[in-house]
């Protein structure tokens, strides 16, 4: 994924512009290029609380709940969960009116059957803690 790498790496990529086409991305016809999408923003927002608090205000966290539905497949589901709990994680904690709107979806996700699924959003949860 284009967004994986050092802290450097990440930095190039934020400074290039990339959060807002990751966010429209984000809603993509192509599940494919959606998955991708999910990917970058969640390794972007687990580099740093500054980062993630970039990703927040481009307004990623409604589009990215949206791929957390029960027709996504279990590679997105794995992976959007993951970038959720880096979309909450960190010190200090993100303004919580950015992260709220992710309650009810944790709320479904603490009862998949995916053990994967399950620890992030366990995890998720702990991080509003």
């Amino acid at each position: 994924n284009i967004a994986s790498g050092t802290s450097e790496q990440t930095k190039v990529v934020v400074d290039a512009g990339a959060l807002p086409i990751f966010c429209r991305l984000l809603m993509s016809v192509n599940d494919d290029v959606r998955e991708q999408a999910v990917w970058a923003l969640g390794n972007i927002a687990g580099d740093s609380p500054t980062y993630r608090n970039q990703v927040l205000q481009e307004q990623a966290m409604v589009p990215l709940l949206q791929q957390l539905s029960e027709n996504s497949k279990l590679s997105m589901l794995r992976n959007a969960a993951w970038a959720l709990s880096n979309f909450i994680r960190g010190k200090p904690q993100p303004n919580f009116d950015l992260v709220r709107p992710a309650l009810p979806t944790l709320a479904q996700l603490i009862y998949s059957p995916d053990d994967d699924v399950l620890t992030d959003a366990c995890w998720a949860l702990s991080y509003l803690s």
